[in-house]
């Protein structure tokens, strides 16, 4: 039960609440460039997020298997020529962006030989924009934040598995999806509008932007209110008490 709300959790505040392009800003590149039709913008997002999804799982598994203090192909063979306590303390994550990179150019070609194969006409209207997705640091923001639930914590039940990466993957790109068809939808108003001249374009697109990020806050908290609601009496009375903040008299 724990981990389906767990599951829950992430999903709801990849794709609302924390949504990578209006809390954490990533992304913007493709959020500006290619947000002008709808079409255009629901392609991208289905592009980025299934990107995104196959980087998730190649960076959890080379994290999980090759580049983490202790990780078991790494452990192995350093284990060849070193003592197995040293070879238990490789730590190779300071290759992590190396490999995401590599992670994420590479699933970019598998999409692309995709589309030309089975979508010639989405292929031809992505134009330059899908070999843009490998620079798009929503992707690489997505791996990072894998890596980071699984080096450092000391806790090794509190590590993430393949299935929270992937919930994280695939709800962050819905949320880029939803963000950029939003964004699409409401240029495509402001074509038949009256922007003043300094306004068009980029401008008015990312004070368009900046309003929707504004209007995102307004799912701030709702991931507390919901673990709270779901967790079971019996583990909220087992957890430990909370310390008194600073001065409070303790009873």
């Amino acid at each position: 039960m724990t981990y389906l709300i767990d599951i829950l959790l992430i999903a709801l505040g990849a794709a609302l609440i924390n949504n990578f392009i209006f809390y954490y800003f990533v992304g913007i590149c493709p959020f500006i460039g290619v947000s002008r039709r709808v079409e255009m913008a629901f392609g991208m997002g289905c592009a980025v997020t299934f990107v995104m999804t196959i980087a998730a799982a190649i960076s959890w598994t080379m994290t999980r298997f090759v580049l983490m203090p202790g990780a078991p192909l790494t452990q192995w063979i350093a284990g060849w020529w070193l003592d197995p306590q040293t070879a238990a303390g490789v730590d190779l994550s300071i290759l992590s962006y190396i490999v995401y990179i590599f992670a994420i150019a590479a699933s970019v070609q598998f999409v692309e030989m995709y589309l030309r194969r089975f979508f010639p006409l989405l292929y031809r209207s992505f134009g330059v924009f899908l070999p843009l997705i490998t620079t798009n640091c929503a992707i690489l923001f997505a791996c990072l934040t894998i890596m980071s639930r699984l080096v450092g914590v000391d806790d090794p039940a509190a590590r993430w598995d393949l299935g929270q990466a992937l919930v994280l993957a695939i709800f962050g790109g819905l949320g880029f999806t939803l963000a950029i068809v939003i964004m699409a939808g409401i240029r495509e108003e402001l074509e038949a509008c009256d922007v003043p001249t300094p306004f068009r374009g980029a401008p008015i697109a990312l004070i368009v932007g900046g309003i929707l990020a504004m209007a995102f806050m307004g799912f701030t908290g709702v991931d507390n209110g919901l673990k709270t609601a779901l967790t079971p009496p019996a583990v909220v009375a087992q957890a430990p008490p909370t310390e008194p903040p600073s001065g409070a008299p303790t009873p």
